[in-house]
C-alpha cells in the first residue's frame, strides 16, 4: 500500500486528484496530511481539524464498482470500514448517521467524502476523504462532535488508527468483489443511527417535521415515514436531521 505523507496541504483529496492525472497510481493509494487547512465536508461545509490532533487522510479506490450506478455502494463500504475498525479498537457504542458520518452516541466522531471521477469507458475512479478527531479535547464550538479521546479516555497513536481503518478498508472491498454488495446494505441499514426511531427533520424552507428513519434506497436516498404514514425520500440537500 503506498502511503505519502504531507506535512501540511488544503485538501488531501485534492492534492490526491492532481498526482492522480500525472501518474498511473495504485488502488489503495493514501494520502495523509499533519495539517489539512482546507478540508471539505457534505453539503459545501468546511471539515475543521485541529493541527496534530485529527487524522485526515484520502485514498483511491479503483477497480471496485461495476457501474457509476453503484457509487452509494462505495459510500457504505468506506462507513462501514471506519465503524467497524472503531467497533475492533475500543468496543464502545458507535454508528454511522446518513450518508456516512462516524456517531458515538450522539456526537460527530468523523467524516467521509467522497468524489466520483467517471471516466469517458464507465471505469470510476473514487478519491475517499476521511476525517477522524482521534486526540481532540475542546469542542467549545463544535457542541455535537466529539473525538476518540475523549470517548476511550486515552490518547491515541493516529497511525495505528489510520492502519484499522485501511486494513478494514482492504477488507470490505475484497468481501465485495467476491460477494457483491448485499452484505454491505444490510450491515449498514443494522448500524445506521436513529432507524426506526423518531426523529425531527429540517428542510431547506426552514420547515420541520417528525419522522422515522425506514431505510436508504440504492442510491443513497433517506427513506423517512410521516406522522400521516406516508413514506417520503430525501436526497442529501433535501432534508437535515436534527439532534
Amino acid at each position: 500500500m503506498n502511503i505519502i505523507k504531507l506535512d501540511a496541504i488544503g485538501s488531501t483529496n485534492t492534492y490526491l486528484k492532481k498526482i492522480l492525472t500525472e501518474s498511473n497510481l495504485e488502488n489503495l493509494t493514501v494520502v495523509v496530511a499533519e495539517n489539512q487547512f482546507e478540508g471539505k465536508g457534505q453539503r459545501g461545509s468546511v471539515w475543521e481539524a485541529e493541527v496534530g490532533s485529527s487524522l485526515t487522510f484520502s485514498v483511491l479506490v479503483r477497480d471496485l464498482l461495476a457501474s457509476p450506478e453503484c457509487v452509494f455502494d462505495l459510500n457504505i463500504l468506506v462507513a462501514l470500514s471506519v465503524y467497524s475498525s472503531f467497533k475492533k479498537l475500543f468496543g464502545l457504542p458507535f454508528s454511522v448517521k446518513w450518508p456516512n458520518d462516524i456517531m458515538s452516541y450522539n456526537k460527530k466522531v468523523g467524516g467521509i467524502l467522497i468524489e466520483n471521477i467517471i471516466k469517458a469507458n464507465g471505469d470510476t475512479l473514487s478519491i475517499v476523504g476521511i476525517g477522524i478527531n482521534v486526540n481532540q479535547q475542546n469542542f467549545d464550538e463544535l457542541p455535537q462532535a466529539t473525538s476518540l479521546y475523549r470517548i476511550s479516555g486515552q490518547k491515541l497513536d493516529k497511525d495505528v488508527v489510520m492502519h484499522s481503518i485501511l486494513e478494514q478498508l482492504e477488507s470490505y472491498c475484497h468481501k465485495y468483489l467476491v460477494s457483491g454488495s448485499s452484505f454491505v446494505w444490510e450491515e449498514y441499514h443494522r448500524v445506521l443511527y436513529r432507524i426506526g426511531v423518531p426523529s425531527v427533520f429540517d428542510l431547506p424552507t426552514g420547515d420541520r417535521f417528525m419522522g422515522i428513519i425506514k431505510g436508504v434506497t440504492e442510491h443513497g436516498m433517506l427513506q423517512i415515514q410521516k406522522e400521516d404514514d406516508s413514506t417520503e425520500v430525501f436526497d442529501i440537500k433535501q432534508v437535515k436531521m436534527l439532534y
